[in-house]
């Protein structure tokens, strides 16, 4: 039922974004998420010939714009020969209706044009299921939109993924739809719990950021690999998993799929498997794009965001990205702002070894240090300390390894319990 399309073959669409704002949000601000939704539109394959911004006290219950708003809007698709009209917020399917039919062009909100980009870019089974699921739980209350633009003869942007072409599609049918899916997003997740299981001795560090803000050129600068990294939204969607060595330490390091600004709710659901990694990680490490000027409100969009996937209270470390673009005294702004918060451009490995200091110092910030004698019979307990403990001293007494090391206490109850208390009775140091 999903299928992928070639970029490369889709003809870029004329189109024409549209916004509201009201008394909580002032005009510039509201430029700048049109300016967001451009480039939502590029990446989808779209070129934007227009823009329309509306001050009103609420949106229109069936036109979004008002009638006067949507005669203009008519006029200049007809002008400008647009194709799609694509609207920064969440359509009903009424306001749908009534606006393909004033204006004759197709309608895309902006959900609508998100999943559409997560279907481009989706590769792997996983990420291929969890959108299809996204996709099909934001259409079905729309069942009764004009589907015209979906027949498979137009094609082009919001119309990858399911049901490009049946428009007698019923709700049970999409139902039954779900229902498969969800069962193999079960089986799929069962697998990477299995994989998790084999690395859950190592600490485990997650990236986390708004969309294009450098997480995975980050992570290819720290550990040496070639993860795709391009300037674009939503360059990643899989989870992806790498090692990543500090002196002392086996560290495992993942990067998942960027956060965004009115993230679809269905596709944050569909994928609370993928972003297990970000959920089970021991510290997460916030990317930030130092060079954006909103960069305020999308660190909120990804405290939200994380909050909304129920991940609070880790260990966290901002990181400023793309320094190198910066003007010094905009630089020492963000110093003075944020005291604690990395500074960095991964792309020019600038303040990587001061970063990579913080992140040890922020594992080992709440250990505490243990002298432990550990039997010879038991040495599984000494392998696991030279994972996730800094060691002091080790020396072996007759059939034991006497141990003095820095651990975390929920490693230390770990470690309690894998060696059944067998001489494990801890002694703190003086």
């Amino acid at each position: 039922m999903f299928e992928e399309i070639n970029n490369s073959e889709i003809r870029e669409e004329r189109t024409l974004l549209a916004g509201v704002y009201g008394p909580n949000t002032a005009r510039m601000q509201a430029k700048d998420y049109l300016d967001e939704l451009e480039l939502l539109t590029q990446t989808a394959g779209g070129i934007v010939i227009d823009k329309i911004l509306q001050n009103r006290t609420q949106p229109d219950p069936s036109s979004y714009v008002g009638e006067g708003k949507l005669r203009e809007i008519r006029g200049r698709v007809n002008s400008e020969h647009i194709e799609t009209i694509i609207f920064d917020d969440d359509l009903s399917p009424t306001q749908i209706r009534n606006i393909e039919k004033t204006t004759e062009a197709k309608v895309l909100d902006r959900s609508g044009l998100i999943l559409d980009i997560f279907a481009s870019r989706a590769k792997t089974a996983a990420a291929k299921t969890q959108v299809e699921l996204a996709q099909l739980q934001y259409l079905r209350p729309r069942l009764t939109r004009f589907w015209t633009h979906l027949s498979r003869q137009q094609g082009g942007i919001g119309t990858r993924g399911p049901g490009e072409s049946q428009i007698e599609t019923d709700r049970r049918l999409i139902d039954k739809r779900i229902s498969i899916l969800k069962d193999k997003l079960e089986t799929l997740e069962k697998q990477r719990k299995t994989q998790r299981k084999g690395r859950s001795d190592m600490i485990r560090l997650s990236l986390v950021g708004y969309t294009n803000a450098g997480k995975s050129t980050l992570m290819n600068a720290l550990t040496d690999t070639k993860v795709l990294a391009e300037d674009r939204l939503f360059a990643t969607l899989d989870s992806t998993v790498r090692r990543y060595d500090i002196e002392n330490y086996d560290i495992l390091l993942s990067d998942t799929v960027g956060f965004i600004r009115k993230l679809p709710h269905n596709l944050i659901e569909s994928f609370k498997s993928t972003l297990d990694e970000v959920r089970e990680a021991d510290i997460l490490l916030h990317v930030i794009d130092a060079t954006s000027p909103m960069y305020r409100e999308y660190i909120e969009v990804v405290d939200e965001t994380l909050e909304d996937l129920d991940i609070v209270d880790k260990k966290s470390l901002k990181i400023f990205n793309k320094i190198d673009d910066l003007e010094p005294h905009r630089l020492a702004e963000l110093r003075k702002a944020y005291p604690d918060a990395a500074f960095v451009s991964a792309e020019r490995n600038i303040g990587l070894n001061r970063l990579q200091n913080d992140i040890q110092d922020l594992i080992e910030r709440d250990f505490v240090t243990t002298t432990m004698k550990i039997p010879v019979a038991k040495y599984e307990g000494v392998a696991f300390l030279h994972r996730v403990a800094n060691i002091h001293s080790q020396e072996y007494v007759k059939s034991s390894a006497e141990v003095t090391f820095s651990i975390s206490e929920e490693n230390l109850l770990r470690l309690k319990n894998m060696l059944n208390n067998v001489n494990g009775e801890s002694v703190e140091k003086s």
